[in-house]
């Protein structure tokens, strides 16, 4: 990994962080990307504390918001001569229904939206580094989950869980359309299930009891960020899975998801209504 520029979304805390250093390690140019610059710069100053010899910058941005994305996009192209890995792993749970300014629910913004419109908009940095690669963090939450195309972009309203799982279902579905696109390109994409992790996921719950929950669940059952953020380290930088494109891995084995997130019809459909949402090309 000695000199590829790795970009990483999610990067400031949790199993973002924990690849950040992972990938540093073995000698990565990283480019993180944050919301929060309190937590970016906590987690610039951890990786440098300790990697001294780091190649690291930090770049903000709200992966809810399509004009942010856009722009996010834009500086990174013009700063950047290619991207030998985009690693896709920003994502979070909201337990109310909430639309963005752009109309779309929060969770399916963030959780697919933001992958969908970085990826479409980096992809000529991506495909610039080939033999390069594209991450994407999905989530087992996705099993038993289906998509509803007559509201795709979540506008009426439903339970918080319901809206994560599809937009982990609607991650894989990506990242299968996404590597049909790409074949004989030299870019393969592949996604994962990181484990259930001791994060701040389930944090920003406005109901006490849901974070109650997720506190009590994390402390007895999930695995420490460095272990969740294996996975995502393997598809980056292992030189085994680089044959195999859009896949769905865990603990570092290709595995099967569910029915629904190998429907071939579905991940057309979802490209196609995602393009439709940015306002690109299929």
């Amino acid at each position: 990994m000695k000199g590829k520029v790795c970009v990483i979304t999610g990067a400031t805390s949790g199993i973002g962080l924990e690849a950040a250093e992972q990938l540093g390690r073995k000698g990565a140019r990283l480019v993180l990307v944050g919301r929060d610059p309190r937590r970016g710069d906590a987690a610039l100053a951890r990786l440098r504390a300790k990697l001294p010899d780091l190649e690291a910058e930090l770049r903000y941005a709200d992966l809810s918001s399509l004009g942010d994305i856009r722009r996010l996009a834009t500086d990174l192209a013009a700063a950047l001569p290619r991207i030998d890995v985009l690693i896709n792993n920003a994502g979070a749970f909201f337990d109310r229904h909430e639309l963005t300014a752009d109309g779309l629910e929060r969770t399916f913004a963030l959780n697919h939206m933001g992958y969908y419109l970085l990826t479409r908009l980096l992809l000529e940095k991506v495909k610039a580094a080939a033999p390069s690669r594209i991450v994407v963090v999905a989530s087992d939450a996705h099993r038993s989950a289906t998509l509803d195309f007559s509201d795709l972009a979540g506008r009426r309203r439903t339970d918080g869980w319901t809206a994560y799982r599809r937009s982990k279902l609607a991650n894989i579905l990506f990242t299968l359309e996404l590597a049909e696109k790409l074949a004989g390109t030299g870019v393969i994409a592949n996604s994962l299930h990181p484990g259930f992790v001791a994060t701040r996921f389930g944090d920003n719950s406005r109901r006490l009891g849901m974070r109650l929950l997720f506190g009590l669940s994390k402390r007895i059952l999930a695995i420490p960020p460095a272990r969740g953020a294996e996975t995502i380290v393997y598809l980056a930088a292992s030189a085994e899975p680089a044959a195999s494109s859009g896949g769905y891995f865990a603990k570092c084995r290709e595995t099967q998801p569910s029915a629904a997130a190998r429907d071939r019809d579905a991940a057309r459909r979802l490209w196609e209504e995602s393009a439709r949402i940015a306002g690109l090309d299929p």
